[in-house]
């Protein structure tokens, strides 16, 4: 074998075609390099190798149509098959040169993370598990190949039949896709898994996404194990023939392909029943596929059955969901999961919800109740010029946000207070408040005699107009007896005297004016943009070491010695060089006048009040309406949403809280000189695959004259 394996890469870089193939392969993979990683800055390869990876449908049917087509139409092969190697090896040794041919761009590759390391924080993890995936892949293809080439004696023919099985291969999961959304029989069904068995890109996806699956490495290494095995057979069926009597060992044998291919699907198969915990490894940065470990805790302590209904066929689901759901799967017996098909099964939801969700979505269905997790809530977007990115990954929060929805007792209430011009909560503060499992429910105070007995807390989210006296006594009085607020106050020309009473419960009032903060280090382009200190509390956890944007604020003071039955605890604070403008006549006017107040002050506090029966009344002020609005939280890159789900969460006092923070997918760009840029340009675009391709031909053409 060892004398096939020289003969053949000897052949390779002694002719044009193997130099051929590494140049035009290393002039790609040199292109996307630059546009990805030098101009771009992508922290990972992953993105240059898929894109690069068609280019096998092209280059590896020029490395493969002569490797055997050649030798049969010139009868050479006689002579291999008359030598004293048997038929299995000499396959081997002519596949493995095709590999060392193969390995030379892959290892070109391999080496450009070792320099990316030096421009900033490089993903390794994912590149690697992408560059193993992009070289087995490249090893089935020459399998393919090399098989195909072995059924003829046309160099052509070879190229063209590897040429269209490889195509094929490529836009094979496209061809199942469309056969699931566009037949909704079984027949269709079975055909399109049959059809996945030979999609030979997705699991080089799936590698690529940093996510290393034995299943997809077992997939490739089996599936070239059979193509070897099948140009085995296609030669040996030349080299014997069938006896009467049966057949002769090692002789061609149908029932051996049969036997063969019944081997690689039960392999295959049999890892589909080890779980994801076992056979796969998260390697992403942000342990994108990994369960938390409170994830891990909340569905170890699960009691009761649920079954999560996917919105999709199985096949053509989102992949990364599917990942999250597998392992929650994997980790507790209590949780199912069940794909539906929209298109077999188009009013499965209605036996949920009246509202029909989107292709993807969840419905998380216990014995209690039952939630939908819209798809569109599964990511996290972020405007970005004139189009959205996805910068978050909330599967798994979503999802054990609905599994403590549908198993629990335990379901707060808290009620929005309206009638006074209050400021209407936007949809993202809304879904933040249903991620916690809370109910918001309107309250109009003048329908009501008190507040309702199944209030958990009070929203009083920055009222324009003053209450009435008797409104304003409802409030107290509901707060007296150990009731929960989230109070926001707001710029206005009315008197809000009665408003400030239920302030006044707490021992706080508004300082005069709107904050103007003179520190740069605490406000962006305006003075009036606050990026206020952010204290350490319970509540501010969840956005610690990050910035809260806070324009156009007020001051709150108290006298945190007047009593001893309320224990402050400031959250959001300015510097000591800010001052509250009291008359502004001019936004973009921040000189400080006689009548203006001195800071610091505090923009955001935790109050708590002792009440009667040993009850402890617990209220988060917030000094401007803005903070929890869309531009608030557009300026701060969604902080300011996740400090007012902390509060909600710390109001809601749920008995079992679990909030699963937002996975981020946003990377951290690499930085290069332009120098650098243009110089790596030249190097990988033009100077090492045109030497390559030179290199090639001179040899080429010496040989040709001797």
């Amino acid at each position: 074998m060892t004398a096939i394996y020289k003969r053949e890469v000897r052949s390779y870089f002694c002719s044009f075609t193997g130099w051929l193939f590494v140049a035009v392969n290393l002039f790609v993979m040199g292109l996307y390099f630059q546009v990805f990683n030098m101009f771009n800055g992508y922290p990972t390869i992953s993105y240059v190798l898929q894109s690069i990876v068609f280019t096998f449908i092209v280059t590896v049917p020029i490395l493969t149509m002569r490797s055997l087509s050649e030798e049969r139409k010139n009868k050479t092969d006689q002579l291999i098959l008359t030598a004293p190697v048997s038929v299995g090896k000499i396959v081997l040794g002519k596949y493995l040169a095709l590999v060392t041919v193969l390995f030379i761009p892959t290892a070109f590759m391999g080496v450009l993370p070792l320099f990316l390391m030096q421009a900033g924080e490089f993903r390794l993890g994912v590149s690697y598990s992408s560059l193993l995936g992009f070289f087995l892949y490249g090893c089935l293809a020459l399998a393919v190949g090399l098989f195909l080439s072995s059924l003829t004696e046309s160099v052509v023919i070879a190229a063209v039949l590897s040429f269209g099985v490889l195509f094929l291969g490529y836009i094979m999961p496209g061809i199942a896709n469309l056969l699931t959304t566009a037949g909704t029989s079984t027949v269709t069904t079975i055909l399109a898994r049959i059809l996945n068995c030979f999609d030979m890109v997705g699991r080089f996806d799936t590698l690529s996404a940093g996510y290393f699956e034995v299943e997809a490495v077992v997939y490739y290494l089996s599936a070239v194990a059979l193509a070897l095995f099948c140009t085995v057979q296609s030669i040996q069926k030349r080299r014997y023939s069938v006896s009467g009597g049966g057949l002769k060992l090692g002789a061609y044998s149908v029932s051996g392909i049969v036997t063969a291919i019944a081997l690689t699907v039960i392999v295959n198969l049999g890892l589909n029943y080890v779980p994801e915990q076992y056979s796969s490894f998260d390697l992403t940065e942000n342990k994108l596929y990994t369960l938390l470990e409170e994830t891990e805790d909340f569905l170890d302590s699960m009691t009761e059955d649920v079954t999560i209904y996917v919105l999709a066929d199985e096949e053509s689901g989102d992949a990364d969901l599917g990942k999250t759901l597998e392992r929650m799967k994997d980790r507790t017996s209590h949780v199912k999961v069940q794909y539906v098909s929209p298109s077999k099964n188009p009013n499965f939801y209605q036996n949920f919800t009246t509202d029909e969700p989107v292709a993807n979505s969840l419905i998380v269905a216990g014995e209690k109740r039952s939630k939908t997790v819209n798809y569109e809530d599964i990511y996290v977007y972020e405007m970005s010029y004139y189009s959205y990115e996805t910068t978050g990954y909330d599967a798994e929060g979503q999802i054990v946000s609905a599994l403590a929805y549908v198993t629990t007792d335990d379901m707060p209430v808290i009620y929005a207070v309206g009638g006074h011009g209050e400021l209407e909560l936007e949809e993202t503060f809304i879904k933040a408040m249903e991620k916690e499992n809370v109910v918001c429910e309107d309250l109009m105070l003048h329908a009501v005699d008190e507040i309702p007995e199944d209030a958990q807390g009070l929203l009083l989210n920055a009222p324009t107009n003053d209450y009435s006296e008797e409104d304003a006594q409802k409030v107290i009085d509901y707060l007296a007896k150990g009731g929960n607020a989230l109070i926001v106050v707001t710029m206005t020309e009315e008197e809000m005297t009665n408003f400030d009473t239920i302030l006044d419960f707490y021992g706080v009032s508004e300082v005069e004016g709107t904050i103007v903060e003179l520190d740069r280090n605490y406000y962006y382009q305006n003075p009036y943009y606050l990026f206020p200190e952010i204290a350490s509390a319970k509540v501010t956890e969840p956005v610690a070491n990050a910035l809260v944007f806070a324009p156009f604020s007020k001051g709150l003071a108290y006298d945190e010695e007047s009593s001893d039955e309320i224990y402050y605890t400031p959250l959001l604070t300015t510097s000591s060089e800010a001052f509250s403008k009291v008359n502004i006549t001019d936004s973009s006017n921040y000189n400080k006048a006689a009548e203006d107040i001195d800071g610091p002050f505090v923009v955001s506090l935790e109050a708590e009040k002792a009440t009667g029966d040993a009850d402890i009344s617990h209220a988060f002020l917030v000094g401007g309406e803005t903070l929890f609005t869309g531009i608030g939280d557009q300026g701060s890159q969604g902080i300011n949403v996740k400090l007012f789900g902390s509060m909600i969460s710390e109001l809601a006092d749920h008995e079992t809280s679990v909030v699963v923070p937002v996975k981020s997918l946003e990377m951290p760009y690499l930085v290069f000189k332009a120098q650098t840029a243009y110089i790596t340009a030249l190097l990988c675009v033009i100077v090492i695959p045109l030497v390559t391709l030179v290199t090639g031909l001179v040899i080429w053409l010496r040989r040709r004259r001797r």
